[in-house]
């Protein structure tokens, strides 16, 4: 394997948002990118090709056609399919070749998926993005965990990542990141189901005000609007990843009464804008509105249409 990271041939296993966003950022360094994502197959394919042909990336037909031919591997793919995925590429990884899980995963989910590709004689390191990707591009914070985190964090921050180690054992980096989605998942699931009966009863205007009151650096105006953005755009893989922050929470040896109740929220609100409630996904307004109460208003005859 190449010792400068620029010379990596680079596996991408997972085309979605993150996975273009880290190809763009890495090809206009001149590093080689392969990518492999399953939508590839179907009728989601084109828009894939078409990125992947736009800025040279070069497409894999499988998990293992991927692997064999990479230096450095990084998973970016649902949360439910991490294992899946890490058990894919282990059956062609080659001796040496890191494996980077930047999947929302539990700390258990981690461990299993370690073990295959370290059984395999691979390098798993699990990375734990901090924060939504695209303000950051690829210096989107990323907490490392694992015992080769503090060989590959100066290889990954040369070639433009903000990596930093967090632990040398498995799992401390994903419980971090799990326990703030408890916060942060569960805060846009509240805004929305808070936001949307306020709606309902006519009382927003009274409620919104009396929130400023009680958390004053919050603008809860904007935050309602990004809320409804995010989750109607990204509300599948958000409810994936909180079942896994249920499992963490599981793990600890607690009732995930929370979390399971936001993975919920957030799959319905995934339904109903797979339904094209909210618009058509893709369309440049699908998940852009400045104003909140659009969306909210949608929910609200669609559950009156319903009744």
């Amino acid at each position: 394997m190449a010792g400068d990271p620029r010379r990596w041939q680079i596996g991408l296993v997972g085309y979605g948002e993150v996975g273009r966003i880290l190809a763009e950022d890495l090809r206009q360094q001149d590093i080689e990118v392969s990518a492999y994502d399953i939508k590839l197959g179907g009728e989601q394919g084109a828009p894939l090709k078409e990125h992947a042909a736009k800025f040279g990336v070069a497409l894999a037909a499988t998990h293992a056609e991927l692997a064999a031919k990479s230096d450095f591997i990084i998973s970016a793919v649902t949360a439910s399919q991490a294992v899946p995925v890490a058990k894919a590429c282990a059956v062609a990884i080659n001796q040496g070749t890191w494996f980077l899980d930047f999947n929302s995963a539990s700390p258990g989910a981690k461990q299993r998926a370690a073990g295959l590709i370290d059984g395999a004689a691979g390098r798993y390191v699990e990375g734990a993005v901090m924060t939504s990707v695209p303000p950051y591009r690829i210096k989107v914070p990323l907490l490392l965990g694992g015992p080769g985190a503090r060989e590959l964090e100066p290889l990954l921050n040369a070639i433009g990542f903000a990596a930093k180690v967090a632990s040398d054992k498995l799992g401390v980096s994903s419980a971090v990141k799990m326990c703030r989605s408890v916060m942060i998942k569960g805060l846009e699931a509240m805004v929305i189901e808070s936001f949307t009966t306020a709606r309902a009863y006519g009382v927003e205007d009274a409620v919104l005000p009396s929130l400023a009151e009680t958390f004053p650096g919050i603008d809860w105006e904007e935050l309602g609007a990004y809320c409804f953005q995010r989750v109607i755009e990204h509300g599948r893989r958000r409810a994936e990843e909180v079942r896994e922050v249920a499992e963490t929470v599981r793990e600890a040896g607690l009732t995930p009464w929370s979390a399971q109740g936001t993975a919920e929220r957030q799959a319905w609100m995934a339904d109903l804008a797979d339904e094209g409630l909210f618009g058509l996904r893709g369309s440049g307004e699908f998940a852009r509105n400045a104003d909140w109460r659009t969306e909210a208003d949608r929910i609200l005859a669609k559950i009156n249409r319903t009744k």
